[in-house]
């Protein structure tokens, strides 16, 4: 095996009429090499004519072009000329030519591709390095052969490789028409991949700008079935239509909201609650989008409204799922979030108007006038009913999403009580839910329940703090009841109101409070007199408030705690988060201030009442 360097092409040789004959078949051979290039031929015909041309100009039997592969570790054979189909075949997958050897066989067309010069074998017979392929090359029917290099723009791009079918020495003059040959095939090579990448080009964007089309044309019928309020069943069934499939879609609490087609073929809500609402960017998804995700035999796309997901879209797979009924599925998640908010905003202005009518009637307004009983019924509310009160308040860990939590809680107790007739007056007052709830109000597809209006109205109640101890930023819920007798709306609200604050100022927190449960607390809220409870509290412990009002200490809340923690000084600091001995301190501060002996029992009891006194006081007018 030789290693040869051209001194210069001559294709020509030496003058005469035989030597301009040979100069105008180069020529046209080169022409025909640039036509097949600029009239868009394949990568593969633009080889083979290579091969060709190699072929019959220089007078070979086997002719083959050579490339490396997609991985860049191998040669493989691309255009050819005499050689089998069969033979290139195994070549390319059984005996591929490598780049870098296996350490003992070097391939000539790898030699030729890694040293850019031409590489002669005179006979494969008797070249070790040849040894690979001899089983291949005598089957093929060549002995001899020549590989020299495609160089184009200094970068080696392949090899031509020529092939007697005897043992042949190659003089000088072969070796540099066939470089010649392999300069203007390189270019040709090139060219032809520059063609082909851009035909491939031209394909893809012809292929997105249909997909564009038809994605817009999408967009605009369901966009269509929502301008015409169809709601969320017609964009559902416009969707169906599109990815020939049923559609099913999910409010963030795996209610169904909309669905079309069989249910057996849709995801039941045991698989729905395995996906988590949110994403995880681990799970597999379909290429391209960041909404669809796979989910066993099903498909979800999540709808999202001001970051938050309310609301999922799921399909099953079935048949393939085309890159077009991905956009469409990414397309009605959109125009579902659309609608969505036209829900949430017509919800929005009833839940302001409900709102300003509960803080016109709890202000004083005359409920009976004929303006206020208008605006109610316009609501769907009868205010002629006895109502009960309810007050509801979340315990909520991160103050950023009070808000949110408290919209979302208010959402659900509406969504409770428009299921009842007469229907409940619900509204947000004073940074709570509150409900003025009709004692003969039913459900309106509730079997029979309780008889007494107390028991019926606590079970309301605790439906009522379910509902709210549901939203995701709630820790918990504390409901209170007003009493179930004829009281005014400003009544009803104070006691219910107050039952609240009494329970969480004691510690009573994440239940339904009654005014049952309060004890004597209870009983006090209903004498509706808040100033004679302070009166009667002040003369046990005005002092101690004034020396808290102007001195800025915790007297009474030490004294709270301390009859809270059993008497015990060191429970009483552990809770208070000071030293034991400061509690003594503000204890016989307490002493010393209100003139009080706390060691005495009547007088631990006569600070008790007082305690419980203030709280009932406090609670049944919250600020506002």
């Amino acid at each position: 095996m030789q290693t040869r360097s051209p001194e210069g092409p001559d294709p020509a040789g030496p003058g005469g009429a035989e030597s301009h004959t040979e100069l105008r078949r180069w020529l046209e051979a080169v022409r025909a090499l640039s036509t097949a290039v600029s009239a868009g031929h394949s990568l593969r015909e633009v080889l083979d004519l290579v091969a060709d041309t190699a072929r019959a100009l220089l007078g070979f039997d086997f002719c083959g072009v050579l490339i490396p592969d997609g991985s860049g570790r191998n040669l493989v054979i691309k255009g050819w000329s005499g050689l089998s189909a069969e033979y290139v075949a195994r070549v390319n997958s059984d005996r591929p030519v490598r780049l870098h050897g296996d350490g003992v066989h070097h391939a000539p067309s790898s030699q030729a591709y890694q040293s850019g010069l031409p590489v002669a074998v005179r006979d494969i017979a008797r070249e070790p390095q040849f040894t690979p392929w001899g089983g291949v090359a005598r089957e093929q029917g060549y002995r001899s052969m020549l590989s020299v290099p495609l160089v184009a723009g200094g970068d080696v791009v392949g090899t031509l490789n020529s092939y007697h079918s005897a043992v042949h020495d190659f003089t000088d003059r072969e070796v540099e028409r066939l470089t010649l040959l392999a300069n203007h095939a390189a270019i040709a090579l090139t060219s032809a991949r520059m063609v082909e990448e851009l035909q491939q080009l031209n394909v893809s964007l012809r292929r997105q700008r249909d997909l564009l089309t038809k994605s817009e044309r999408i967009h605009q019928r369901l966009l269509a079935v929502a301008l015409r309020a169809g709601g969320l069943d017609g964009i559902v069934q416009a969707l169906a239509e599109l990815v020939s499939r049923p559609v099913l879609v999910e409010d963030a609490r795996g209610a169904v909201l909309a669905r079309t087609g069989s249910p057996s073929e849709l995801p039941g809500s045991d698989v729905r609650a395995a996906l988590p609402l949110e994403e995880d960017p681990s799970a597999p998804r379909a290429p391209g989008t960041g909404i669809v995700r796979a989910e066993g035999g099903y498909i979800a796309a999540t709808v999202r409204l001001a970051g938050e997901v309310v609301a999922r879209v799921w399909l099953p797979r079935g048949a393939a799922f085309s890159s077009l009924d991905e956009r469409a599925l990414e397309h009605a998640s959109i125009v579902i979030s659309l609608e969505l908010f036209r829900l949430r905003t017509g919800t929005e202005a009833e839940h302001r108007l409900r709102g300003e009518l509960l803080a016109d009637i709890l202000n004083g307004a005359a409920v009976a006038s004929r303006p206020v009983t208008e605006r109610a019924r316009r609501l769907g509310h009868e205010l002629s009913h006895p109502h009960v009160a309810v007050v509801g308040q979340l315990d909520v860990a991160t103050e950023s999403r009070r808000s949110y939590a408290y919209q979302r809680a208010l959402s659900l107790v509406s969504e409770l009580a428009a299921g009842y007739t007469p229907r409940p007056l619900v509204a947000m007052h004073q940074g709570a839910v509150v409900a003025l709830w009709p004692l003969d109000s039913v459900h309106t597809r509730a079997s029979a329940g309780p008889a007494g209006d107390t028991e019926r109205m606590e079970v309301v109640a605790s439906s009522i703090r379910r509902a709210m101890a549901s939203v995701p930023d709630a820790e918990g819920a504390t409901v209170a009841l007003s009493g179930a007798d004829r009281r005014t709306f400003l009544q009803a609200y104070r006691t219910a109101r107050g039952a609240l604050n009494v329970a969480l100022r004691t510690g009573r927190s994440d239940t339904v409070v009654t005014l049952d449960d309060l004890g004597v607390a209870g009983l006090l809220l209903q004498l509706g007199d808040a100033r004679q409870l302070v009166a009667f509290a002040d003369r046990t412990l005005a002092a101690v408030r004034q020396h808290d009002l102007l001195r800025g200490t915790h007297l009474l809340r030490t004294l709270r705690v301390f009859l809270d923690s059993e008497l015990n000084r060191t429970k009483a600091a552990q809770r208070l988060s000071v030293h034991p001995n400061t509690v003594s301190q503000r204890l016989r501060r307490i002493e010393m201030v209100a003139g009080l002996d706390l060691s005495a029992p009547a007088t631990l009891v006569e600070v008790s009442a007082a305690l419980t006194l203030l709280d009932v006081a406090e609670g049944s007018h919250p600020a506002g």
